[in-house]
């Protein structure tokens, strides 16, 4: 996912900050450290960051769905195009779009992908699309982002076929996101404020019964969910560290705003804490959980 101009992905700008659940999220400004926004602007800083990752996660979630090739997919926030890679290598897919806001991602994507998706810049309250114009819509993840989305999900559901898909996945901030808690851990002991930053605390809501439910009231029928388990596995400590100087997303974004000899800190204390093998290499577990629904109009 992605957004220009420090912005969140769905044209809402919001200083970091505690989000309501994820049925209730909305588009409010709140300012818990000064100047500090998410940004998602570079679809080439965000892929070393998350896109290894999100790579991993979504080849298992392109598996568990698990439909017939030949289905012309949407693909919503798509990012650098991790997902809609997925799709290509394991469905053979009629055909693919991918949208995002970030106009930067939408070229990172179509350098990935080429002509086999259709990139195009687009708000998920707000498709350019027909109704019924694809036969399965999906999402990875965005949804928590999203300030209002039960309204994305209900976009999904108009431009979705009768009988078809919608599905979506997102991190379990609150649970089991190993390399993400371990940054934020360290950053609220040298930073109190940073407390509200916490992707746990900002996100608690970032699990299945939350999906569902957000599901249900979308209208979706069948619903199902499950959960994704990935090992992120880091050569080394500068293999885990240099990621966050990118600047894109939360914590890379809070790191911007450090003072030279906090950031020292904050790198020398992950450092000494992390689960370091014997050859220098780290690995944590990180969790996404999943939801899909049919579509009956």
């Amino acid at each position: 996912m992605g957004a220009a101009n420090n912005c969140l992905e769905w044209g809402f700008c919001y200083a970091a900050a505690p989000q309501k659940p994820l049925k209730q999220a909305v588009g409010r400004e709140r300012r818990f450290v000064p100047n500090m926004k998410d940004s998602w602007a570079s679809g080439d800083s965000y892929e070393y960051y998350m896109g290894r990752w999100s790579r991993l996660v979504a080849e298992s979630f392109i598996e568990w769905l698990s439909v017939s090739p030949g289905l012309k997919w949407l693909d919503i926030g798509c990012g650098s195009g991790a997902l809609s890679e997925a799709i290509i290598n394991n469905h053979e897919p009629a055909a693919i779009t991918a949208i995002d806001q970030s106009e930067d991602f939408v070229r990172t994507a179509k350098k990935r992908l080429g002509s086999r998706v259709h990139c195009r810049v687009g708000n998920a309250l707000s498709l350019p699309l027909h109704n019924s114009s694809v036969n399965i819509t999906v999402s990875g993840l965005v949804l928590n982002f999203i300030p209002e989305a039960e309204k994305a999900l209900s976009e999904m559901k108009r431009v979705t076929d009768d009988g078809g898909t919608v599905a979506a996945y997102i991190w379990d901030y609150a649970g089991k996101m190993g390399f993400l808690t371990h940054f934020w851990d360290a950053a609220v002991e040298i930073k109190s404020e940073a407390l509200n930053l916490h992707e746990s605390k900002r996100f608690p809501d970032s699990d299945a019964g939350a999906l569902k439910r957000l599901f249900e009231k979308a209208g979706f029928v069948n619903i199902e969910t499950t959960s994704i388990e990935i090992t992120t596995h880091f050569r080394d400590f500068d293999d885990y560290w240099k990621p966050f100087l990118g600047g894109q997303g939360p914590a890379p974004s809070f790191l911007l705003t450090l003072d030279k000899d906090t950031k020292y800190r904050l790198r020398h204390t992950l450092k000494s804490r992390l689960p370091t093998g014997p050859d220098g290499s780290i690995s944590m577990g990180a969790r996404a959980w999943a939801a899909r629904g049919q579509i009956s109009k």
